[in-house]
């Protein structure tokens, strides 16, 4: 019994370590040659990164790693995905390729996102994918199965944004189809190995650390903190950097959070660069026992409010299951602070078209008849 055990555990270590080594979707690996490259960054530390707050993401023990495994895979949870696939606006081609108007964003679902400003085209956490996971065999399907505009009809990107590389936000076969007609690629500190390791030259990619700012065909970018964590596999945990961004156009301040639990760096941000005339979110895929490194609804508004933003978007939800929440509770929850705030909060169906100066969108519950 004891050598069938053993077997058993030696053959599920072997498999794995095979998966990942030859598998391409884990990505690159920052060689010790790599980190000299960040040894001036506040943030880097003894071969890794690390939040502000050095209490964050909290260590969990072996113990409560089991548990929370036990509850996300067995708890059942009421309305966890929608009744039906999520009806979503589809976008001629020839509207994008052609459109020279004002700013205007496309939310693609989860943290997705198009954005086209000053005749230029901006993906945001481009994942497309259909699971949050280095395969397709290990996650559950998002819940829309088209999208507004396929990959392969979108016209020439200029700029594709990454907040970090976790699958949800970093997707493989997003960037395969996207490294030959995309530009540049901005990334923080160490997430461009995955891209190199994915065929990605080196001078196309720019990593960033915090506050660093920098100049791009007319555009303003700034690399601005988040609370969160890093990695894609399980031992290169915090080997790369996570962010937020601003964009700065001629005239709009546009600020997109990637992930992160709420912490002093919003104020900090909205001091720095607010106010901002939008600001996307995360707002999904939370717990009391990870509010270190993801939000609760009611915290986003607050952060919406230390950023000094005319108008917010929760994203990082409606697309993914990947926390023990209904699908709904996100945009329920934080629509109803949103009021007591008293902020402009926007909550457009996937696909609909946001003009950030001009919106006049109403918030259409689209979600109740799913």
């Amino acid at each position: 019994m004891l050598i069938t055990l053993l077997s058993f555990i030696a053959f599920i270590l072997v498999t794995y370590f095979l998966f990942v080594k030859f598998y391409p979707t884990f990505g690159g690996d920052v060689t010790k040659e790599r980190q000299k490259l960040y040894v001036t960054s506040k943030q880097f530390e003894n071969g890794t990164f690390h939040n502000e707050d050095r209490n964050a993401p909290k260590d969990f023990s072996f113990g409560e790693m089991l548990s929370m495994s036990r509850k996300f895979f067995f708890t059942k949870v009421e309305n966890a995905t929608p009744k039906a696939d999520l009806e979503v606006q589809k976008i001629d081609s020839a509207n994008v390729a052609n459109y020279k108007g004002a700013t205007r964003l496309i939310w693609y679902g989860h943290s997705a996102f198009l954005m086209q400003t000053q005749g230029k085209n901006i993906l945001l956490d481009p994942m497309f994918g259909k699971v949050a996971a280095p395969h397709n065999w290990l996650g559950s399907k998002r819940f829309n199965s088209e999208m507004p505009l396929e990959i392969e009809k979108l016209p020439m990107i200029d700029a594709v944004i990454i907040s970090h590389d976790h699958y949800d936000h970093l997707d493989y076969e997003s960037i395969q189809k996207l490294k030959e007609k995309t530009k540049h690629f901005f990334t923080p500190l160490g997430v461009g190995v995955h891209l190199e390791a994915w065929g990605v030259p080196t001078n196309k990619i720019s990593e960033m650390d915090w506050w660093q700012e920098t100049e791009y065909e007319g555009l303003k970018l700034v690399c601005t903190p988040s609370q969160h964590f890093s990695g894609r596999k399980m031992n290169n945990r915090q080997s790369t950097l996570w962010s937020s961004w601003i964009i700065k156009t001629s005239t709009d301040n546009i600020y997109f959070s990637g992930d992160s639990g709420y912490g002093e760096h919003f104020t900090e941000i909205g001091e720095k660069y607010g106010p901002f005339d939008f600001a996307m979110l995360e707002c999904g895929q939370y717990n009391e026992m990870w509010k270190d490194i993801h939000m609760m609804p009611e915290e986003t508004a607050q952060a919406g409010l230390d950023l000094q933003a005319k108008m917010i978007m929760p994203i990082h939800w409606g697309a993914l299951k990947l926390a023990m929440h209904s699908w709904t509770d996100p945009i329920e929850r934080v629509s109803k602070k949103a009021k007591e705030l008293n902020l402009n909060l926007i909550a457009p169906q996937i696909g609909t078209p946001i003009l950030v100066k001009e919106n006049n969108l109403a918030t259409k519950e689209w979600w109740t008849k799913y």
